[in-house]
């Protein structure tokens, strides 16, 4: 699907803009726990205990993977991951991203739902492409488990 990966930066250089934030870009590093598990279900990497504060790294990485996660953008946990710590998006350490993934609340299945929607709406594609892109690496990077929900819902 050559068309859709042209297509795609320039989807997510838009949803950047227009969330106002800047530096959108991927990394090839990969969170520490699978993207299989859900928040949940993963343990928080690196959490300080309670006697001390949580670093201002650790907390700003949180608060951006809440925009990433959140209802604007609809983000993989992967993909919000690579953004926060790739060179060309916000360039957060392994330790400060991997504890914002642990702690950001988010329902990755509603998000693969949306984004699925949206793909579907404004690209016309068929529930096979649409899964396909949603799990791609060089899409998405939804897990096989987010996507097969958002096309059991996408009529919903």
């Amino acid at each position: 699907m050559p068309t859709i990966r042209k297509t795609l930066p320039a989807l997510v250089a838009a949803a950047c803009a227009i969330a106002a934030l800047s530096g959108c870009g991927s990394s090839s590093s990969s969170p520490s726990s699978s993207t299989s598990e859900t928040a949940a279900t993963t343990a928080p990497a690196a959490a300080p205990s309670s006697t001390q504060t949580v670093p201002t790294e650790y907390t700003s990485a949180l608060n951006s993977a809440k925009s990433y996660a959140g209802t604007s953008m609809h983000m993989s946990k992967q993909g919000v991951y690579d953004q926060l710590t790739a060179d060309s998006g916000e360039k957060f350490t392994a330790d400060a991203a991997q504890y914002a993934i642990d702690n950001v609340q988010a329902d990755w299945n509603a998000n693969a739902l949306a984004t699925a929607k949206q793909y579907q709406a404004t690209m016309s594609m068929s529930p096979a492409a649409i899964h396909d892109q949603l799990t791609s690496d060089a899409g998405e990077k939804f897990t096989q488990a987010e996507a097969d929900y958002a096309i059991a819902h996408l009529n919903d």
